[in-house]
């Protein structure tokens, strides 16, 4: 995730620094850019390192920084204890942002001072953050307005679809709808209805081709004819609320896992050649979408 974060920007003409405690860095960074490069349309490997640069010194990676964009493990203590660290060594008035997929903002914000906190808030990006548009934007109980939208005016300059919450809650919005599809899913590959190929097949097939296009309700709305959700309210709202007590609850002990585990890598493969392939057939189809989107987009507006 981070060293995406790092593409992109660099991608964008933005000096980077890039800090981690693991030894092999440099190594990690090389290895990454050229499948990170052939999913910036127009960059290259040596152009995005050019503008990278790394460092086990953390002080001296924030120093200056206008931006700092953390992506550590999930784990409060150890962001609440990292984010303390970088404070005390970032430039006061530099936006301190998490990539956390679930914790927020508040809760690493507690015993920070109000001038750090003021500056704190979640920008969470969908895998993977270079291609994929959207970033959640969570702000702090404490979070400055101010920074707010100076994140909101950084992201959208680089293309992503930033996407404010008007509160926090634990997962943000993304990830938790992927969690109740994934369980749906899970339950269904387990109770032996497909394999997981043929799942994943289905949601290409449907829904993930349709919500690319319009969202859950743009989409409800949209089948309810001219009576719109009303009428869909009125004659399926019932069945839905029923239908939802049938929904699957699978526990994931050890069997249930192996069993995911096998049938995914029967699908897809495993190991990094077989990765590799996947991913990058994945940002070709997931670029494509883009810019079929954006065209479609941008010839709407100039009709209207």
């Amino acid at each position: 995730m981070g060293l995406a974060w790092a593409a992109l920007f660099a991608s964008h003409g933005i000096e980077v620094t890039v800090t981690d405690p693991r030894e092999d860095l440099d190594e990690a960074v090389d290895e990454a850019l050229p499948l990170l490069a052939a999913g910036l349309p127009g960059s290259d490997p040596d152009g995005l390192r050019g503008r990278i640069r790394t460092t086990h010194d953390l002080a001296g990676a924030v120093a200056g920084a206008r931006l700092v964009q953390e992506n550590g493990p999930e784990d409060l203590e150890f962001k609440r204890r990292l984010f303390a660290d970088i404070a005390g060594h970032a430039p006061g008035d530099a936006v301190l942002a998490t990539s956390t997929s679930g914790i927020v903002a508040s809760r690493i914000a507690e015993g920070l001072p109000d001038a750090v906190a003021a500056r704190l808030l979640v920008a969470h990006p969908f895998n993977p953050p270079h291609i994929v548009p959207l970033v959640e934007i969570v702000p702090g109980a404490r979070t400055s307005e101010d920074v707010v939208e100076a994140a909101v005016a950084f992201y959208r300059s680089l293309g992503k679809v930033p996407v404010r919450l008007h509160r926090e809650v634990p997962g943000f919005v993304a990830n938790r709808l992927q969690s109740a599809v994934l369980r749906e899913a899970i339950h269904l590959v387990l109770e032996g209805v497909v394999d997981a190929g043929e799942l994943d097949t289905v949601m290409k097939a449907s829904l993930g081709g349709r919500y690319a296009t319009v969202g859950p309700f743009e989409s409800f709305h949209l089948g309810g004819g001219p009576g719109g959700i009303r009428h869909m309210m009125r004659h399926l709202g019932p069945g839905l609320a029923e239908g939802w007590r049938r929904l699957g609850r699978p526990e994931l002990d050890d069997a249930a896992v192996a069993t995911i585990v096998a049938r995914t890598e029967a699908a897809y493969g495993t190991g990094p050649a077989a990765y590799r392939e996947r991913a990058a057939l994945r940002d070709r189809k997931h670029l494509a979408l883009n810019a079929t989107l954006r065209a479609t987009d941008k010839n709407d507006t100039q009709n209207t």
